[in-house]
């Protein structure tokens, strides 16, 4: 397979500059070029790069950031396309992302062509011109290379790739971009027809425009329409406005545009309402312009300065900003402690019990947009993509949707929205009355079997075929599906991944770890437990995030009745596992991703290895409740920070020369910053440079990969005649000299008025265990010394009222409360 090591992005616009970014996150150098400006005839080259080095400074800046870590723009040079084109010439892809005008794209494309080595890819990132006919009448060896990749944005963060094959192109091509976009860049890959928008806008578009008629006809407020198109349908908690305010309404206009001049089908009479037509004309263009559906009131009194609610809402028939109201739906309240989406939409559209209420506008609203919808989505297979399949996949990737439209049905339930459609005469697609006709309930079903763990109704062979997914991509459900779980309880799950690998698996509520998670893993662990079998383990899981932490819920509880000795009891189980995890003679690898905090790090912490995905956001944030990481997280980054300082010494060195070091003034500085203002980093890169991972710990791009990774890298562990660490007796405390220092600093961070008093005893008590408490410096102290000063310096912080109010706080508004 074609290999990629270098590419060229032509064009530094907001796409074509964060698409030189992601590349950059998977470390592959690029060239990213642009027109030379019109004012600048001959000169420096930094003159002559100026539009190219502006697109690249703005990625530098955007917030979130596109870079995993700063460091990362090194990746990308900047040039112009009259000095530089002629640099495609040594790259394996050239992808063309200039602005949308089907002239300008051929004529640069034309001068690509005369440069490029034969066989180079070449690939447009239009969102909606016919990818064929740009490449029109070149060359066959150009025509071959040449495809559509449609980039979402941003593209570090969304993760939809759309490739949009012409009769011409290449299938090795194709196949190298697919592969390395999976791997590499962790793309969700979906192959579209060359079709107006391809699928996810086309889809979405739809659904916009739709939503929007029904907020007319049926009279609704902004606020109310993205109340009912959020996470109440598994949709992003942005819903409809609040995300047309982020991607830019100009651009959505764009789209629709483009779909309403190219696309004539059966709900052709969609349009852009007049209101909206009225704020593009009044660039109105949503937070580009600091105001679109919503904007930030900038104009209040004192009184309400520091509220939460900072949002105007536009009035779409005024066209006037008004405070933001909460939309009041009981439906809505009561549907929301419906954990399962399939369950809490059924109870919305009233399709249990006895049925859609007169006068629910919420079961009213949601039947109209989501039976629509899915007709819709059945009347495009095969126009825009050839099984049902892609269409979900786009619109979970590129929309961030839960569940894609067909899967949405199956969750609804297909007979019975069908047969509600037919009491009410409306339209049914023919392709669902295929499936109906064929004796099938649903798009979907269950197949143990299967690598994907399931099958689709394929519409074109009229049967049920597997869902194919790329080797590698797996999940702990699928391993489930197929080989059950060994072990379990209400918060952990142990599942056998097959190969000697046992997989631990997390799934209470936000994945918080409390008694039942401990429990499960120091079982698994313990000699002639229920891991036993197992050659090695993983701990990783399918949710969102890894964990968010122990269940501060249960602690709290504990310290208001004033259960001391259970206190005690659960910070002793919890160094407990985490002690267990890393002295286990099995290796385990940890995986974490998404939001892995607290406790959720010190378990990461004590892993043989860690296998993290690239969206890592890692961060020992103990302090924030008024605590200190209480589960040997001090005492691991305590260990980091001498075993740093010893390597920089270059040797052997005594434990009083090396505690009394620069090297280790800087490392422990280093380690006590980290906790002690709660940093999380903000990507697996960053991660690393605080210390949280190893520089021998591998990055895995594609979220859907994770599993298949620690797998392998824990079977790799195996192979190598994994042996155990020894629990350390001789660490050298860093003692009284350091934490002199330490307290000095926090002492002028106070003076200064950047903590509080309270964060000043939190600070000290930090700096008292990393430095081994008050002793000789270079005294030799023992992992469990640390670990016992960890637990007393949690305890004595539970005891405080201050500590108390944080921790409610926080569970309360989900938020740090700075007392």
């Amino acid at each position: 397979m074609k290999r990629i090591n270098k590419v060229a992005i032509l064009g530094a616009g907001t796409m074509g500059a964060r698409i030189a970014a992601h590349f950059a996150n998977a470390g592959v150098p690029s060239y990213l070029l642009d027109i030379v400006p019109g004012d600048v005839a001959s000169g420096a080259a930094g003159a002559r790069n100026k539009i190219a080095a502006a697109g690249l400074d703005a990625a530098k800046k955007s917030k979130p950031a596109v870079f995993m870590d700063a460091s990362l723009a090194r990746f990308v040079t900047v040039g112009n396309f009259e000095d530089d084109l002629r640099k495609v010439a040594e790259v394996d892809w050239i992808i063309e992302a200039v602005v949308e005008n089907l002239e300008i794209k051929r004529a640069l494309l034309k001068k690509v062509e005369a440069i490029r080595k034969p066989g180079t890819i070449v690939t447009t990132n239009t969102s909606g011109l016919p990818v064929g006919k740009i490449a029109e009448g070149f060359t066959d060896d150009f025509r071959r290379a040449w495809f559509g990749t449609h980039f979402f944005n941003p593209p570090r963060y969304m993760r939809l790739l759309e490739i949009i094959p012409t009769p011409d192109a290449d299938q090795a091509s194709i196949d190298a971009v697919s592969h390395f976009c999976d791997v590499s860049l962790g793309k969700g890959v979906v192959v579209a027809k060359d079709t107006p928008n391809f699928i996810a806008n086309r889809i979405g578009t739809f659904s916009v425009l739709n939503v929007m008629r029904l907020m007319q006809e049926m009279d609704l407020a902004i606020e109310d329409v993205d109340a009912l198109t959020g996470q109440a349908l598994g949709w992003p908690k942005s819903a409809t406005f609040r995300t047309i305010d982020l991607v830019g309404l100009d651009i959505l206009g764009h789209v629709v545009g483009n779909m309403t001049a190219n696309v004539h089908d059966e709900r052709s009479d969609l349009q852009l309402p007049d209101f909206f037509k009225r704020m593009l004309d009044r660039k109105w263009l949503g937070d580009k312009t600091k105001g679109g559906f919503y904007k930030k009131n900038v104009s209040r009194s004192p009184a309400e300065a520091g509220k939460e609610d900072e949002r105007l809402a536009l009035d779409w028939k005024t066209l006037e900003y008004r405070p933001r109201h909460k939309p009041r739906f009981a439906a809505l309240d009561m549907a929301k402690n419906i954990e399962d989406t399939g369950a809490r939409l059924r109870v919305l559209l009233g399709l249990e019990g006895s049925g859609l209420q007169k006068g629910d506008r919420v079961g009213a609203f949601l039947w109209a947009a989501l039976s629509d919808l899915w007709n819709y989505s059945a009347n495009r297979v095969p126009e825009i993509a050839d099984s049902i399949v892609e269409i979900d996949r786009a619109m979970r990737l590129g929309f961030n949707w839960e569940l894609g439209p067909f899967e949405l049905w199956d969750a609804a339930g297909l007979d019975a929205t069908v047969e509600r459609m037919k009491k009410e005469g409306k339209p049914i697609a023919a392709k669902v009355e295929q499936l109906i006709a064929s004796g099938k309930k649903s798009w979907y079903l269950d197949d143990p079997q299967a690598v994907s763990g399931r099958v689709y109704f394929d519409l074109g062979a009229n049967e049920y075929r597997r869902v194919r997914v790329p080797d590698g991509v797996w999940s702990v459900m699928v391993a489930k599906k197929s080989n059950g779980a060994a072990k379990k309880n209400s918060g952990a799950s142990l599942v056998d991944l097959g190969d000697g690998v046992g997989c631990i698996e997390f799934h209470s509520k936000m994945n918080s770890l409390g008694a039942d998670i401990i429990g499960l893993i120091l079982q698994t662990l313990k000699p002639g437990g229920a891991g036993d079998h197992f050659d090695a383990f993983v701990i990783t899981n399918d949710a969102t995030n890894f964990s968010v932490g122990a269940n501060l819920m249960l602690l709290l509880m504990s310290v208001q009745e004033e259960e001391w000795d259970d206190v005690d009891l659960a910070i002793r189980q919890f160094q407990g596992m985490t002690q267990a995890i890393k002295f286990s003679p099995k290796p385990v690898v940890v995986s974490a991703f998404g939001l892995c905090l607290g406790g959720g790090t010190e378990i990461s912490l004590h892993a043989a290895a860690r296998q993290p995905h690239g969206e890592l956001y890692t961060g020992l944030v103990e302090v924030g409740v008024g605590l200190l990481p209480g589960g040997g997280g001090c005492k691991e980054m305590l260990l980091r920070a001498v075993d740093s300082a010893a390597a920089s010494r270059g040797g052997q060195v005594s434990g009083e020369a090396l505690a009394g070091s620069i090297e280790m003034l800087e490392a422990i500085k280093r380690a006590f910053e980290t906790i002690a203002t709660a940093k999380v980093a903000t990507s697996a890169h960053e991660a690393r440079a605080l210390g949280l991972l190893a520089e021998s710990d591998r990055i895995t791009m594609n979220r859907e990969r994770v599993l298949s990774d620690a797998k392998a890298r824990a079977l790799e562990l195996v192979r190598a005649g994994y042996e155990p660490p020894v629990p350390r007796t001789d660490i050298p405390a860093p003692g009284e000299s350091l934490l002199a220092t330490l307290r000095m600093g926090v002492h002028l961070m106070r003076r200064g008025n950047y903590i509080t008093e309270y964060e000043v005893k939190l600070a000290t008590k930090i700096a008292e265990v990393l430095c081994g408490g008050n002793v000789t410096p270079g005294t030799p102290v023992s992992e469990q010394y640390i670990l016992d000063l960890e637990r007393e310096g949690f305890k004595s912080l539970c005891g405080e009222k201050r500590t108390q109010e944080r921790i409610q706080y926080t569970l309360k508004t989900g938020k740090t409360l700075r007392n």
